[in-house]
């Protein structure tokens, strides 16, 4: 299969995928069976009405048992294919088949700063500078938060995580809230930039992660967050995760099963809220906890069966690479990055999200966050399909010059040498003259890079009327008041 660089993301063309088309079906027909006989117990009462109303059973006040029926009826209107937007109404981001979109994660509780090396805490200044530096990275398609600042109100920390964003970057945004109310508010800011509610639905800027407790307990919280997106038309990544060992079995199989079985009850709830509204599914893999440590692991080589799973089912998806469970920017760190995201951009992982991330997820680094858009941008030149054409076989000149002509001085070569892939980061300099540019290791020359895109990117900047509107929210919630909006 051919792999192209479209401009609008990578298109891996799904090369590589880590089941069978028989296994997934396997897998497929055992999520049906718990949702038929073991059921799973749903905390918004409305949910459990219109489950019942559709024709699942109900016992035990929450237990929900759904039907394979129900099911097969929510891929026939679910949509293949979701566009997000940037600040412009560009259409940057289609999310379908293979194509790949690289992005940090959101609310690391550590930061490495990359000017000191000093693991701390963050500040919101680090989500403003991050996003800036997502603003400029060539190979960073979106944005969320990466860290979770701790010189703010903790509990709408979410708010100005999502004023920042909006300020600094024209990108789209994968939005991370605590609670309800908090995505009401962030829904309403990116309505403010994009003009308005039908506007965010035609052209969304902003997709909306909701954490779901397992497969088989979805929480009121993610409820009301996914009915909340499907009324209006706004794209919901819905994401269960059990964790093996602990509440799901330590094997590979069981645990994708019972998450792909909340996913499915996700999907199904999605569209009888409303029908075709969209709905994004975890190509991310269950919780994997480490049995030697007890730390659940973001770059075990047990992975792509979620996003196996997305593929079968044709639908969007969000994937994980890019992480480490590094402490530092080490060796170590980027060979995990390199690795997980090879691997997620082989399985044509739709939004892959979590570059820059460190100590299994606890901490990130701005400097990591570079060497991954490095990575990005070799694993996307190793994609690109490669011309074999009379031009670039060159045969008369082959002819002519044999093996001791002046290649290195004909126009060919002028006109060719530009067609091959030239690192930022990485070192290609003789020894002597890297020792000469002060010796530096790859960690190093990414902090400097990260000090340079701080010191000389502008993004484009909001309106100073929406900017008010913006803090005005922000201000909202710091006075405790909720936005006036029903929660399902």
């Amino acid at each position: 299969m051919v792999c192209t660089s479209t401009g609008e993301g990578m298109d891996s063309r799904i090369q590589f995928s880590r089941l069978s088309e028989a296994q997934c079906r396997r897998l497929h027909w055992a999520s049906l069976e718990i949702l038929e006989r073991v059921g799973v117990r749903i905390y918004l009462q409305e949910a459990v009405d219109l489950l019942k109303k559709a024709g699942a059973d109900v016992s035990d006040g929450n237990l929900v048992r759904v039907p394979a029926g129900l099911v097969e009826k929510a891929f026939t209107t679910a949509p293949k294919q979701i566009v997000l937007c940037d600040r412009r109404g560009n259409r940057v981001m289609p999310l379908e088949g293979g194509r790949c979109y690289y992005g940090p994660g959101s609310d690391t509780l550590n930061i490495v700063d990359h000017r000191t090396g000093e693991r701390r805490k963050p500040r919101l200044t680090d989500v403003k500078e991050g996003t800036i530096v997502c603003d400029a990275l060539p190979n960073i398609d979106f944005v969320m938060s990466m860290v979770l600042p701790t010189d703010v109100d903790g509990t709408i920390a979410d708010r100005y995580q999502m004023e920042t964003m909006l300020a600094y970057t024209t990108k789209p945004i994968v939005v991370v809230t605590y609670e309800f109310a908090g995505l009401v508010d962030a829904v309403e800011m990116a309505e403010a930039v994009v003009g308005g509610a039908d506007a965010l639905r035609r052209n969304p800027l902003a997709v909306c992660y909701i954490n779901v407790a397992t497969g088989l307990r979805h929480n009121q919280e993610a409820l009301e967050k996914l009915f909340y997106l499907s009324r209006k038309g706004l794209p919901a990544i819905y994401v269960p995760v059990s964790t093996s060992g602990v509440s799901s079995p330590v094997t590979v199989a069981g645990p994708i099963a019972i998450d792909n079985a909340g996913v499915l009850v996700g999907l199904v709830l999605s569209q009888l809220v409303r029908e075709g509204a969209p709905f994004i599914v975890p190509g991310t893999q269950y919780s994997v906890l480490d049995m030697r440590t007890m730390i659940s692991t973001y770059a075990e080589p047990e992975r792509g069966m979620a996003q196996a799973m997305g593929q079968f089912y044709e639908l969007p998806r969000f994937a994980l690479g890019g992480a480490s469970e590094a402490k530092l920017v080490d060796q170590q760190a980027a060979a995990e990055a390199a690795l997980t995201l090879l691997t997620e951009t082989l399985g044509g992982g739709n939004i892959i999200h979590d570059l820059g991330y460190l100590e299994s997820g606890l901490g990130f680094s701005l400097a990591q966050l570079l060497i991954c858009d490095e990575i990005v941008s070799w694993i996307k030149a190793y994609l690109k399909p490669i011309k074999i054409t009379g031009e670039t076989l060159a045969l008369e000149m082959v002819a002519e010059y044999r093996d001791e002509g002046p290649y290195l001085k004909s126009d060919h070569t002028r006109m060719h040498y530009r067609d091959r892939w030239y690192p930022n980061l990485f070192e290609r300099a003789g020894y002597e003259a890297w020792v000469e540019k002060g010796g530096k290791s790859l960690g190093k020359r990414a902090s400097e890079a990260v000090d340079r895109i701080l010191s000389e990117h502008q993004p484009e900047p909001l309106p100073e009327n929406i900017r008010k509107v913006l803090r005005g929210i922000v201000q909202r919630a710091e006075a405790g008041i909720e936005p006036n909006v029903a929660r399902s």
